[in-house]
């Protein structure tokens, strides 16, 4: 294990404790996503990735015209790595919701029978083939959800690998300032306040975070202010909050990182905040994650 897996690990616990402390109903849940959360960094840090390649002539017009790096299916995938990290969660899903693991124990049986292939499985969710995973989970007699769910958690810790690696080809010169992943192109799943209050945003599909505009709807680019507004729960949880847009009906949950206690895991405060998506879809408001891709 490496010094980096070190410190997120460190991380990842930590947060999980304060919040566990903080609000025990999430207590059961964040059991679960603490095994899958340090699974997953272990995984990484055996992942045989080949770095994606970009002609320069093609980066140059990406960046000219504000295209994002890659498509989803262009992620490099190590499927010996993510096909194992797939069996392990399908085993700490044991331990999970009853839906989950009676699922996930299908997906395992289907995997030794070699009725489902890890290959195939992954590269159809890269190409986002619904009608794949439609006939797949009927076919096991599972939510199609947990099935996307169990594959996309399989491949996220490649997705991140390039994500990183792909970092190396931004234009640092020209902020992006977009709603949009620099990287992926896909939305973004969470809003983070840092340091000076400088707002950053986290992508739902590769993790990579980037900056952007304080005032700011990501999904329909709307910088007006008497358009923009924001929400507690009724406790007002100290750094948290939900963003809100009354043109699009769309919002995102929003950490404010200088106002936490605790070392603060995007990913464990997206998961352990389902309370504000409830709150935030109670008012009508939509998710500008994709379907498939939420929790």
């Amino acid at each position: 294990m490496n010094e980096k897996q070190n410190m997120s690990d460190d991380q990842i616990k930590k947060a999980v404790a304060a919040i566990k402390a903080e609000r025990p109903a999430y207590e059961k849940l964040l059991d679960f996503f603490e095994k899958l959360f340090l699974a997953q960094e272990e995984t990484k840090g055996h992942l045989d990735l080949e770095p994606i390649e970009i002609p320069k002539d093609l980066l140059s017009v990406k960046r000219q015209e504000k295209f994002p790096l890659v498509n989803r299916a262009d992620f490099a995938i190590d499927t010996k790595a993510s096909g194992a990290l797939l069996k392990k969660i399908c085993r700490l899903s044991a331990e999970a919701t009853e839906v989950l693991a009676e699922a996930c124990s299908k997906i395992s049986n289907a995997l030794e029978k070699g009725a489902l292939e890890p290959t195939t499985l992954f590269s159809k969710l890269l190409m986002e083939d619904d009608a794949y995973f439609q006939e797949v989970s009927q076919g096991l007699e599972i939510d199609k959800k947990v099935l996307t769910f169990v594959a996309y958690t399989s491949i996220m810790p490649a997705l991140s690998l390039c994500a990183e690696q792909l970092t190396a080809c931004l234009d640092k010169d020209t902020p992006w300032q977009k709603g949009y992943c620099p990287i992926c192109g896909s939305p973004p799943a969470l809003s983070i306040l840092r340091d000076e209050g400088q707002r950053s945003l986290l992508c739902s599909f590769c993790g990579h975070e980037w900056q952007a505009l304080r005032i700011y709807c990501p999904f329909c680019d709307n910088k007006d202010r008497k358009t923009l507004h924001y929400f507690f729960s009724e406790e007002e949880e100290e750094g948290y909050r939900v963003d809100m847009c009354d043109q699009c009906k769309r919002y995102i949950k929003t950490v404010d990182t200088r106002k936490m206690s605790h070392p603060v895991h995007p990913l464990v405060e997206h998961i352990s905040t389902l309370h504000l998506d409830i709150l935030a879809q109670e008012q009508g408001l939509e998710s500008g994650i994709p379907s498939w891709l939420q929790t």
